[in-house]
C-alpha cells in the first residue's frame, strides 16, 4: 500500500520513547494557528511511498534507534487509516515499537467502517501520544479552525481499551495559557487511568518561516514565546486539577 508522505526524521528525540524513526504523513484538517509544519495540510502534497520502502529505509537505521521506534505524525496520520494500520502490522512482525501522535480529530463513533479500522490500528499500536490544543471548546475553535468533542472522545475511548496515551499540551500566552482553562483539562485528565506521560510545550515562533514562505498570513506574528517558568507553571496547574478530580472522584 502506497502512503503521502511528507518527511522523515531518522534521529528523533521528542516523539516518544528512546531515539525514534519518525514519518510525518500529508493531510491533516485542523489549521493550528501555531502549526509549525503548513506544508503537510494538503493531503495530495508530498511523496509516495510504499510501507515496504519505509520499513527498508527504517531497517537501515535499527542499530541508532536505541530503547526507540517507528513514530507517525503528520500532518494528521488517522486521514490515512489504511495504511496506518498495513505499516504498524508490518512493523509489529519485526518486533518494532509503534507510536502514533494524532490529535485525535478524526474519531467518529457513529462511523462503523472507521471504528472498525480503528480498533485494528490501536491493536498494533504501542503508544499514542495525543495532541489536546485547548479544554475550551469555543476557544479550540479559534486555536484550531474545529471543535474538540471528538478529540475528548477519543481520549475517553482510548482509556477504556487501555491504551497507553502522552498528553501533548501546547501554551500560547494571551491564547491557551489560561489558569482556569488549564486547571479544567487537568479535571479532565484525571479521570483516565491510560496517562503515562503529561508534556507541555512552549509555544514558539519556528512556523513562522514555513507560513511566509507558502504566502500564509501567520495569525500569531505578534505573540510572543512561552517562558520557561511560564511553562513549568502550566503543568502544575494542571497536575492540580488531575490531583483535585482524582481526590474527589476515585477512592
Amino acid at each position: 500500500m502506497l502512503g503521502k508522505i511528507h518527511s522523515i526524521e531518522t534521529f528523533g528525540t521528542v516523539d516518544g520513547p528512546g531515539i525514534r524513526f519518525v514519518l510525518f504523513m500529508q493531510g491533516c484538517p485542523l489549521r493550528c494557528q501555531y502549526c509549525h509544519n503548513p506544508d503537510t495540510w494538503e493531503i495530495d502534497s508530498g511523496k509516495t511511498m510504499s510501507v515496504d520502502e519505509i520499513l527498508k529505509q527504517y531497517e537501515s537505521y535499527r542499530p541508532f534507534l536505541k530503547e526507540g521506534g517507528l513514530t507517525v505524525t503528520g500532518g494528521e496520520p488517522l486521514l490515512q487509516i489504511d495504511f496506518l494500520i498495513e505499516l504498524f502490522e508490518e512493523a509489529k512482525k519485526r518486533d518494532i515499537h509503534t507510536c502514533l501522535d494524532t490529535s485525535g480529530i478524526t474519531f467518529n463513533l457513529n462511523n462503523e467502517s472507521y471504528m472498525e479500522k480503528l480498533e485494528t490500528l490501536v491493536k498494533v499500536t504501542d503508544l499514542i501520544l495525543l495532541d489536546i490544543k485547548e479544554i475550551n471548546d469555543d476557544i479550540h475553535r479559534v486555536v484550531t479552525g474545529a471543535s474538540n468533542r471528538s478529540i475528548l472522545a477519543f481520549e475517553k475511548w482510548l482509556d477504556e481499551k487501555g491504551i497507553p496515551v502522552w498528553i501533548r499540551h501546547v501554551i500560547v500566552p494571551n491564547l491557551t495559557l489560561v489558569q482556569e482553562d488549564l486547571f479544567q483539562l487537568g479535571c479532565f485528565l484525571g479521570r483516565f487511568k491510560n496517562i503515562k506521560v503529561l508534556d507541555v510545550l512552549p509555544y514558539h515562533e519556528m512556523g513562522l518561516v514555513k507560513w511566509e514562505k507558502l504566502g500564509l498570513d501567520y495569525p500569531l506574528k505578534n505573540s510572543r514565546a512561552a517562558s520557561e517558568a511560564e511553562t513549568k507553571e502550566a503543568r502544575g496547574i494542571i497536575i492540580e486539577g488531575m490531583k483535585k478530580y482524582r481526590m474527589e472522584h476515585i477512592n
